[in-house]
């Protein structure tokens, strides 16, 4: 691993490991993670946090499940924040010692905390234990392995990304969900995809934007709605166009540097700054105000890219507007891309019982938690047998989500691009994607100097 310092976090962070060197938690018998299980013959209460609030009764009823039937005398406290909260509570908390005994764990921030030294790597507890880590889809594992092979978590959950479809705006035009799964994207003219897109946009006076006399400055519908503010990496929003268009973000996970320079990159990102001009894309103002699943909830948007943990609220009891999901567009490269991401549970070094820590992240990543939050029907879990159960969920309740397994299916995913320096990479190169969208800028213009200083960032 590089020995970089950590610009960000760092003072907080440092905090923390200090308290921890200076040996801030008690071992109550917890034991190492040499040799033999320990046993717990005193309670032990294990601080979990996580941030879906969708996925808490679920967890609740695996913590249950676990000490009623596999260590009694491990008792735990299950926490929510909201995403926001989630991560600058999950910082302070580090630096004040306070920090939960386990976490869910997200591929953009871990890298900076196994450089900060606050998380326990798991080798030797799956090493003791036998955990089979190919029980899980092909590649999650690994992510969670930094370039030292110290393992910092257990896969718990993946995610990809699909179209999400107004089915009432679809038929008002004529469009079926086939449509869209059929349709092929290019940076040019938008291809058959921007075909569609137009002809769901609606100007104030009811025209659609593939006839004459639209007006661009007067949209009452837009064809496509971003999701949210591109950001760096764009997963829900601009990746899967550029991955199809032939962007590959890092050559590798950990990667010295990266390729936000690229020509496939900026012509994506210019193709929707050029399309929110024409009036077919929403207003990265409009997304960064209202939220971009809102516009498309309240009516103002009749498709937009999203992911898989949003089937839930998009297709839920609460929905606003019928929806129906379709697979991305195959771009240039000839096929269809999506980005795979997953989600892990993580030991923090505050943690005062490792080992039992240790037992909680084992049973989360076990088929007997996994197949509890399959039912749950919020996200796929990690194991494919546990995914199968969230699918029939779905279809149970009338939702067909092929759209988002076919990427795993048939290996069209691509990895998020993991890198130690993410937050960073982020400042530096999300202020330049909100030019470009506000049309302050041209793609091919700002980005070359973005990617010097990302380079610049990864390989000092």
């Amino acid at each position: 691993m590089r020995n970089k310092t950590l610009r960000l976090f760092a003072a907080l962070l440092a905090l923390a490991m200090v308290a921890a060197a200076c040996g801030g938690g008690d071992d109550d018998g917890g034991g190492t993670a040499s040799g033999e299980a320990p046993s717990f013959d005193e309670p032990v209460e294990i601080d979990y946090w996580l941030w879906d609030a969708n996925q808490q009764p679920f967890y609740e009823q695996c913590a249950a499940d676990f000490t009623a039937n596999v260590q009694p005398n491990i008792t735990v406290k299950v926490e929510q924040f909201g995403w926001g909260d989630y991560w600058t509570g999950l910082t302070a908390a580090f630096a004040s010692e306070s920090a939960p005994d386990v976490f869910t764990d997200h591929l953009a921030r871990y890298p900076e905390f196994v450089e900060s030294g606050v998380l326990v790597s798991l080798n030797d507890f799956v090493d003791r234990d036998g955990v089979d880590v190919n029980q899980y889809f092909p590649g999650l594992a690994e992510l969670w392995t930094s370039p030292d092979g110290d393992r910092f978590g257990l896969p718990k959950d993946f995610d990809t990304i699909a179209m999400v479809t107004n089915t009432d705006m679809l038929a008002d035009a004529g469009i079926t969900i086939e449509d869209f799964a059929s349709a092929e994207w290019n940076p040019q003219d938008g291809g058959t995809w921007g075909e569609l897109i137009q002809r769901l946009t609606i100007d104030a006076n009811g025209v659609r934007g593939n006839e004459d006399g639209f007006d661009p400055s007067n949209v009452a519908v837009y064809g496509f709605g971003l999701e949210g503010a591109f950001g760096a990496f764009g997963q829900t929003t601009f990746s899967s166009f550029a991955a199809s268009n032939g962007y590959v973000a890092t050559d590798e996970p950990w990667a010295n540097e990266a390729n936000f320079g690229d020509a496939e990159l900026a012509e994506t990102i210019q193709f929707f700054a050029d399309w929110i001009e024409a009036g077919y894309v929403t207003p990265i103002e409009d997304v960064e105000s209202l939220g971009g699943t809102t516009i498309f909830q309240e009516g103002g948007a009749a498709t937009q890219t999203n992911g898989s943990w949003m089937i839930s609220t998009l297709s839920g009891d609460a929905t606003t507007v019928p929806v129906a999901y379709a697979p991305l567009p195959v771009g240039p490269i000839g096929e269809r891309r999506s980005m795979f991401n997953g989600l892990a549970d993580s030991i923090t070094t505050s943690a005062e019982n490792p080992d039992a820590a240790w037992e909680w992240v084992k049973y989360m990543a076990s088929p007997a938690c996994q197949e509890v939050i399959g039912e749950g029907a919020v996200v796929f879990p990690a194991i494919p047998s546990a995914t199968k159960i969230a699918q029939d969920a779905h279809n149970a309740n009338g939702v067909d989500v092929s759209a988002f397994t076919v990427h795993v299916d048939d290996g069209t995913t691509f990895l998020f691009p993991i890198n130690d320096s993410a937050s960073r990479v982020e400042d530096a190169v999300g202020p330049v994607m909100q030019q470009i969208l506000r049309g302050e800028g041209t793609a091919a213009d700002l980005l070359p100097a973005a990617a010097e200083e990302v380079n610049s960032i990864l390989g000092g």
